[in-house]
């Protein structure tokens, strides 16, 4: 069976034909990325894609937002469409539909997706668990979590807003970062630090505290300038993002029992080589009483260049194709 597989964030929608059956993803097809900016809905961007396609889609659709899954009014949230499920067979022409959380896809990716797809960050390298729960996390324009909890060669995948629980502060820089957010937000949430945007909380923090004034201001600026090495206090604060990011997926672990965690997200995939040569490792399991249990978990990035859509299409799956 084919099914158009939609895979919508902030900035791009990415569109893709997916072939699935026995409940599994079969093939995905070359995607075909369009800006948001550029249509006025998600209807308009799929007849855009329909025309490139040669004016034909299969009715079938599999669609992951960057949102929570609520009511027949989905509001995407850093995005201006607005998505009526209810609508989907008249304005899509789609028989049958799944919508999903953009990190429930994940976690659909990360269930089926075969182990060359991930690469190992740290911990024990062996595959993922084939029993209990794997943490899927990943920084982004937010930071997305959701579960994966297989037994008995089945699974099941919860997604969770929870990017959204307290920062936790472990050494006297992270103590000012926390209180400079807090002139902001009364309550600072994880995603305020281990977020794209967090990168630059966290180089004003870091600027500050040397006594320098602050040069790059736009977090897209700060992220260049920290990949490509070009600014010190940049490479700073991209090291301690890692140092955050490997503590709050470490905290998501616990909370969640895992027996196992994968880091997702484009962002993730683009600090790769720096998440394996930065102190993410040591952070994740730094959990005093339970530090040799966490050391115990398998943790990977998940390196597929298209989990959204590939997952978007394995949740249709699950829910179509018996």
């Amino acid at each position: 069976m084919q099914v158009v597989s939609v895979d919508i964030g902030g900035t791009h929608a990415r569109f893709a034909i997916a072939e699935v059956a026995d409940r599994r993803v079969v093939s995905l097809g070359e995607p075909v990325t369009l800006k948001t900016a550029d249509h006025a809905s998600l209807q308009t961007a799929w007849e855009a894609y329909r025309e490139r396609q040669g004016g034909t889609l299969p009715r079938a659709a599999a669609i992951s937002v960057a949102s929570p899954i609520t009511g027949d009014v989905i509001r995407l949230t850093n995005n201006p469409w607005v998505i009526r499920p209810s609508l989907i067979p008249e304005r899509l022409g789609a028989d049958t539909w799944t919508i999903i959380n953009d990190f429930g896809a994940i976690g659909h990716a990360v269930a089926q997706l075969p182990h060359e797809d991930f690469e190992h960050l740290c911990g024990p390298d062996e595959p993922l668990p084939h029993e209990g729960i794997t943490t899927v996390c990943g920084p982004g324009t937010g930071l997305g979590v959701a579960q994966v909890f297989r037994h008995d060669g089945e699974y099941h995948v919860l997604s969770t807003e929870g990017g959204h629980m307290d920062y936790a502060p472990l050494d006297g820089i992270e103590d000012a970062l926390l209180k400079r957010l807090r002139k902001t937000y009364t309550r600072v949430s994880a995603e305020r630090i281990v977020a794209g945007p967090g990168i630059v909380a966290i180089y004003e923090t870091l600027a500050d505290m040397e006594g320098r004034s602050v040069v790059l201001r736009d977090d897209k600026a700060i992220w260049t300038a920290a990949l490509e090495g070009t600014d010190s206090i940049a490479n700073a604060a991209l090291d301690r993002f890692c140092l955050a990011l490997g503590a709050v997926a470490g905290d998501l672990a616990l909370a969640h029992g895992a027996k196992g965690v994968v880091i997702a997200g484009g962002l993730g995939l683009r600090i790769k080589d720096k998440l394996l040569r930065s102190g993410f490792d040591q952070r994740f399991v730094a959990k005093g009483r339970f530090q040799q249990m966490m050391a115990r978990l398998p943790v990977k990035l998940i390196t597929h260049p298209q989990p959204g859509l590939f997952g978007a299409a394995a949740a249709f799956a699950q829910e179509h194709a018996r």
